[in-house]
Parts: C-alpha cells; structure tokens; sequence
C-alpha cells in the first residue's frame, strides 16, 4: 500500500481513505490523533502536507505541494478538500460522528469561509511545531 517500488505514489497504489495535514499544525495533529483514535477497523492512512509522499499525492491531483496548505481527504481516488473534506471524513468515521457531517447541505462558500477563519489562526490559537509529527511504532504502518 501507499508506494510502489520506484517510490512514486499513483492513485492505484494510494489507500482508499487517506488525510493530508499540516505535520507542524497542533490542530491538525490533534486532529489526526482524533481520527486515528476513533478509527476501529484501522482504516484511514495518513501523511503530512509537507512530506514527500504528501507533495507526490498533491501533484498527482494537479496541486502545488510547495504552498498547499489546506485539510485535504482522498476518499476513494476523489479528492476533497477544506471543510468537504472534514465532513466527508466525519460520515467515514462513523457512529456519532456521522451526524456531524449532516452540516453538508450548508452552502460550501459559508462552510468554507468558517474553515478559512480557523485555518488563518490555527497557528496563534493551537500553536505550532518545529517539525512534523513522528509516528509511534505501532502507528507507523498507518503513515505515507
């Protein structure tokens, strides 16, 4: 899963459920934590915006890898992006957390625009890291 053996990542190498996050955004850290805790069956995979295989996805789905900053989520070889992005992965979590992703029918341009006010301060209001997150053993399997 997740490279072929040359190291390029293509779309019939990638999980299905894969999440692209800021790896120096405490949010977004906390955020991947929350998915991974709340994820049963193990099935989401996860690599930082500003890794290699991250820039290698981003580019394969014609994005900048260099100045992309946004939640992004491959669902299925569909990409999404911002708050579609967070509510597709809501309904994918399942139980309760489904619930959430009923916020879908609001018009994308205000849901986006919410996205976009936590995204402009996430670094003030969560802090930030000097370096991407570091996988424990047991979760290094589940990271590009």
């Amino acid at each position: 899963m997740g490279r072929m053996s040359n190291n390029h990542i293509t779309d019939t190498t990638l999980p299905a459920q894969l999440v692209l996050f800021d790896g120096v955004c405490n949010l977004c850290n906390a955020s991947v934590q929350f998915v991974i805790r709340h994820d049963r069956q193990g099935v989401f995979r996860f690599a930082a915006l500003q890794s290699e295989a991250g820039h290698e996805v981003l580019r394969a789905h014609g994005l900048s890898g260099e100045t992309f900053d946004s939640f992004v989520y491959l669902r299925h070889g569909v990409l999404h992006q911002r708050s579609t992005a967070a509510l597709y992965l809501l309904r994918d979590l399942g139980g309760m957390w489904a619930l959430l992703s009923t916020f879908i029918i609001v018009p994308r341009p205000i849901r986006d625009a919410v996205y976009d006010l936590v995204a402009k301060y996430r670094y003030r209001w969560f802090g930030r890291r000097e370096s991407c997150m570091v996988p424990t053993a047991e979760l290094r399997g589940r990271f590009l």
